[in-house]
């Protein structure tokens, strides 16, 4: 019975490596991607804890009732 060993040559180490190190660089732009999402979600639920709801308010009836009226079906015979 005889084993036998395949020994992996230069060429296929280096390889390896530079598929090692582009996905090493994948993973750290991956990461700062995600945290620049965070943050810029962040800013936003401080932004809408911030706003005064009762001053918006009007201006968010107006927009919500013309986004109906665009939703409305054209046809008289669909419920909606």
């Amino acid at each position: 019975m005889s084993t036998s060993k395949t020994k992996t040559t230069k060429p296929e180490t280096m390889e390896q490596d530079e598929i090692q190190k582009e996905f090493l660089l994948l993973e750290q732009r991956k990461t700062k991607a995600m945290e620049k999402i965070a943050n810029s979600l962040d800013a936003l639920t401080v932004w809408f804890e911030e706003v005064d709801k009762e001053e918006w308010s009007a201006r968010i009836q107006y927009y919500l009732a013309e986004w109906h009226n665009t939703i409305k079906p054209k046809d008289p015979t669909i419920n909606g």
